[in-house]
């Protein structure tokens, strides 16, 4: 192996380890993007706040003029303030994977800190924190955290484990991987998770570039990478599989598994909403 493609190898690791404002995917393609700037993140969030409360306050307005007591407008009101804080932002930001209606004017998302697209779980940490980080303080409180955190992350950002990025103007990601037709069957029933972020990005690069190195080089890097994959899936391929296409069919049976993570997690969230709405709550 020559040195260029060595120095390369030990590029992508390193950048993988060390560099905090690498976003990862679920199919290991480095974005290399910068946390969204903190006056972005506010415009964002001014903005969303806008929304839910002109949309939610137009609901309530409307139902007012058919309760009949006290109890009835206390009750709308609680509700009404608990779907602004904690219901709207939920729903919007786990359906759209982390980019309201702010997010999408001002250009970033939100992503976990692995770089992979925020669930239920996350949205709703992140809005349960800001009922009191951003409503009850007048985000006071989320406006100190992200002064003094390197990502811009509020309380609810640390507490979910994630942080805002800058989408717009990003570059272009490459094409996606293909299955190799001869290890599908071995990849469906593989257990690939203890394959760090690290590696695996290290091997999506490879791939990438397989087309400029010298074939040398090629084969040496590709054999080395397979050689550091291998014991971490199980079980192995079969003898004699060529060291790309098994970090092919790696790469590709990784992203597969996050994208039916995630449908699961809409469906579940879907499932929910509806048995919610057919509740009988009091107030309609």
């Amino acid at each position: 192996m020559t040195s260029h493609a060595a120095h390369s190898s030990g590029r992508a690791l390193q950048a993988a380890r060390l560099n905090d404002d690498l976003i990862v995917t679920g199919e290991a393609v480095a974005l290399e993007v910068r946390p969204a700037a903190f006056m972005l993140r506010v415009a964002g969030g001014l903005i969303d706040a806008t929304c839910y409360v002109i949309v939610l306050g137009a609901i309530s307005v409307g139902i007012l003029g058919r309760l009949d007591n006290q109890a009835q407008t206390d009750t709308l009101t609680i509700v009404t303030f608990a779907c602004v804080a904690v219901v709207a932002p939920t729903l919007v930001e786990t359906l759209t994977r982390g980019r309201s209606l702010g997010k999408l004017a001002t250009g970033i998302r939100i992503v976990r800190d692995d770089g992979g697209p925020i669930r239920f779980r996350h949205a709703f940490v992140r809005a349960l924190a800001g009922l009191g980080e951003l409503w009850l303080t007048a985000g006071s409180v989320a406006v100190v955290a992200a002064l003094l955190n390197g990502r811009g992350k509020r309380l609810g950002d640390l507490l979910a484990g994630t942080y805002a990025v800058r989408t717009r103007g990003a570059d272009r990601t490459p094409p996606p991987l293909l299955m190799p037709p001869e290890l599908a069957d071995w990849a469906r029933d593989a257990d690939i998770r203890a394959l760090p972020d690290g590696l695996a990005l290290a091997a999506r690069r490879f791939l990438d570039r397989t087309g400029t190195l010298d074939p040398a080089s090629r084969a040496e890097l590709g054999r080395r990478l397979a050689a550091r994959v291998e014991p971490l899936v199980a079980p192995p391929p079969p003898w004699g599989t060529n060291p790309e296409r098994f970090l092919a069919a790696v790469l590709v049976a990784r992203r597969d598994r996050e994208y039916a993570v995630g449908l699961r997690a809409r469906d579940a969230l879907a499932e929910t909403t509806a048995e919610l709405r057919r509740l009988p709550f009091g107030v309609r």
